[in-house]
Parts: C-alpha cells; structure tokens; sequence
C-alpha cells in the first residue's frame, strides 16, 4: 500500500475512534523520518476539544495517548506486507515528549562516559524505550538494552564492551 493511502487510512481511522469516543477532531497525517525509524503522525486537531477532554485523551503521563497509539499501529498493521509506524500526536505532547527523551538520552550517555558504568532508565513505556534506543544507536561508544519484565522493564545505557547484557 503506498505511504499516501496508508496516510489515508490512518486519519480515516482516527476519526472515527475519536467520533465513536465521544473526541469529534479532525486528523492530520504526515509521514515523518525520526531517527532511524519511519512513522505516520497522525495529528489530532485539538482546537475542537475541551481541557478535560484533551486530559482525558493524553492521560497520566500520556499512557491514554500510548494507548490508543498501540492500537491504531497494532489495527492499521492487520494485513499489511510492509508494517508502518503509526504515532498519534495532541496537542504538542509527543514534540515535547520527544524533546525530553533526547535530553534523557544524552544526559544518560553523558553519565555513562564520565563513570564508566551503566546507567538504567527507568518509568519509559516501550514505544520511549525504542526511541531512547534509536537516538543513541548513532553512538560508538554506547549501547542499549531493556532489561526485566513489564510493568518493571527498564533500559539500560552502558559504554560498549562493559559487561553482559540481558534482555
């Protein structure tokens, strides 16, 4: 299916969550290179929607966005040959996020070069996790693993060669 169609398909399906939610928004779609990974943003126009609304779609700590976000990519993949990622944007929440996590990143590597040990982060769903991993993949020196189990699962930054990992 062509990036176009599956863009289509996406904003088609968005909307009609958010109708049947009760979030009546309009969707914007947009194919966007971030890091190594390709992703459909689906933008939901939130100048239609109350504050309690727009909490009640972003969620403790974005898990609601997460959420719906794993759905619609886990729905939208049904079927498909090529897989895409799909990413559900409100209200500036997934830049900002974004934002944040690249500074997570860095100040993890940064603590990983200076001590020489690992560094684990932890509270990160797995949808931050790749993305922590993908902006540190560009590193030499550095490399990344998730270590335990849901709801417990943490990334772990070390300094390349330092030790076993686990997965």
């Amino acid at each position: 299916m062509a990036e176009t169609q599956l863009q289509q398909r996406g904003q088609q399906w968005l909307e009609t969550f958010l109708k049947f939610a009760d979030f009546p928004a309009t969707v914007t779609a947009e194919v966007r290179e971030t890091f190594a990974e390709k992703s459909c943003w689906l933008t939901i126009d939130h100048t239609a929607l109350q504050p309690n609304q727009l909490e009640a779609l972003l969620g403790s700590k974005g898990a609601v966005l997460d959420s719906i976000q794993y759905l619609a990519s886990s729905i939208l993949n049904i079927g498909q040959g090529e897989q895409m990622a799909y990413t559900i944007e409100l209200n500036g929440y997934r830049e900002k996020r974004h934002q944040e996590l690249l500074e997570i990143a860095e100040n993890a590597a940064a603590e990983v070069r200076e001590t020489g040990r690992e560094y684990e982060i932890k509270s990160l769903s797995s949808a931050e996790r790749r993305q922590v991993h993908s902006i540190l993949q560009g590193s030499e020196d550095i490399e990344t693993f998730s270590r335990g189990q849901e709801p417990d699962r943490r990334l772990v930054v070390k300094l390349v060669g330092a030790g076993s990992n686990e997965d």
